[in-house]
């Protein structure tokens, strides 16, 4: 298996379909990596290879990045239907 085959494996991405502007495919792109980052950290934990808070610590720095992240390209927040 190359290396090019293992990492679409590991870090797979889907083609964006939303409404295309370069902020939206940016925050995509983003939203895709916390989500496997977030996958990773959960897989880590439930193998004992880090404690629940560390767990917490990690995917609570990588919302705020991924926040950080949304304010900068300057897209509105969702809002919530009732």
């Amino acid at each position: 298996m190359s290396q090019s085959e293992k990492d679409q494996f590991l870090y797979p991405l889907e083609s964006y379909r939303g409404d295309f502007k370069v902020e939206n495919v940016l925050f995509n792109a983003n939203l895709q990596e916390f989500a496997q980052r977030v996958n990773f950290i959960c897989n880590l934990e439930t193998n004992g290879k880090l404690s629940s808070q560390q767990a917490y610590k990690e995917i609570k720095n990588l919302w705020k990045t991924l926040k950080h992240t949304r304010k900068s390209l300057d897209l509105p927040e969702e809002e919530t239907k009732s």
